[in-house]
């Protein structure tokens, strides 16, 4: 499912373009939000996929080779342990995947090149040494080679890089995707005959609090920013960037109008997404002007949380 972390990116996103191009349609805003996400999720489905492709391209060698006019015993004896791997075929034929695949249109049927690349890269990994010279696989060996596969292609910065080019709405998705294809692995079982994909949201609220959190920066962004600016004075002003004082206002809304949401979380998340989406210092910044804004709003009365411990 997409995490808290991922949707609150999003919204940092689209808050970005929408200020940034100087648009006053908040639907469209809104809208957008919403497409990136359904994107985010989508490439959760394209990577389960890739390893179903990537084996069909195995398979397809081992075909190819047997046809060879002078083939040797190990092209006629091909090692099919990764072609008849359990899991992926599972995979292949779960309706769970498959539907949302056509539903969705995704495929990897335009980017054959990418697929065979894995594939030659794979083949020189350690991890599918290991699993195609052991003496047996048993459905546990199977999982985990796939749990594997997902997890070293989170190095692989070249299929990184087309994804990228396959869509501009799943730069930065990369790694999200592959931590859900492996959460969604790691529940297969030797009993199922469908595998049991992860859901959009962990709940309903999700959606809405995506929703909520655009909306609100936006309609606050103003006042938001004077806030900002107040406690920036002793800050040097070259090192308060348009995005440090973005991600301070959405950190605004968020403390201000979700009441069941601890001040920590609000906090550690905005922060360290400071980390990545900003400047190298901004997340001390981000820290230090968060800090007396939380101090002054539970002064004043306007942090209201709901539960023990949301303070």
């Amino acid at each position: 499912m997409l995490s808290r972390r991922l949707l609150r990116v999003k919204v940092a996103k689209a808050l970005y373009a929408h200020l940034k191009s100087g648009s006053d349609n908040l639907k469209a805003s809104e809208k957008n939000l919403i497409e990136s996400i359904d994107k985010a999720y989508d490439l959760y489905f394209q990577m389960m996929s890739l390893v179903v492709e990537v084996a069909h391209y195995a398979e397809l060698r081992q075909e190819i080779a047997k046809q060879k006019k002078l083939p040797t015993y190990e092209d006629l004896n091909p090692n099919r342990r990764f072609v008849d791997n359990a899991v992926i075929t599972l995979i292949a034929n779960s309706d769970s995947v498959n539907d949302v695949l056509a539903s969705r249109k995704l495929s990897w049927s335009k980017y054959p090149d990418a697929v065979k690349d894995v594939y030659n890269r794979m083949v020189e990994a350690d991890f599918y040494k290991s699993y195609m010279a052991a003496p047996v696989a048993t459905f546990t060996d199977d999982r985990r080679f796939v749990e594997e596969f997902f997890t070293w292609l989170e190095e692989d910065e070249a299929l990184a890089d087309i994804i990228n080019e396959m869509s501009l709405l799943w730069t930065d998705d990369y790694g999200f995707a592959l931590l859900m294809a492996v959460r969604t692995v790691q529940n297969a079982k030797r009993s199922h005959t469908e595998l049991k994909v992860l859901p959009k949201f962990k709940s309903d609220e999700d959606l809405d609090f995506a929703r909520t959190l655009l909306v609100k920066t936006l309609v606050d962004y103003e006042d938001s920013q004077n806030i900002v600016d107040r406690y920036s004075k002793n800050w040097d002003v070259e090192r308060v960037v348009f995005m440090d004082s973005l991600i301070i206002s959405i950190a605004i809304a968020e403390l201000t109008y979700f009441e069941s949401i601890p001040v920590k979380v609000t906090l550690d998340e905005w922060i360290d997404i400071a980390k990545y989406y900003s400047s190298p210092t901004s997340s001390t910044f981000v820290n230090g002007v968060l800090d007396k804004i939380v101090a002054e709003f539970k002064e004043s009365g306007r942090i209201n949380k709901s539960g023990r411990g949301l303070l």
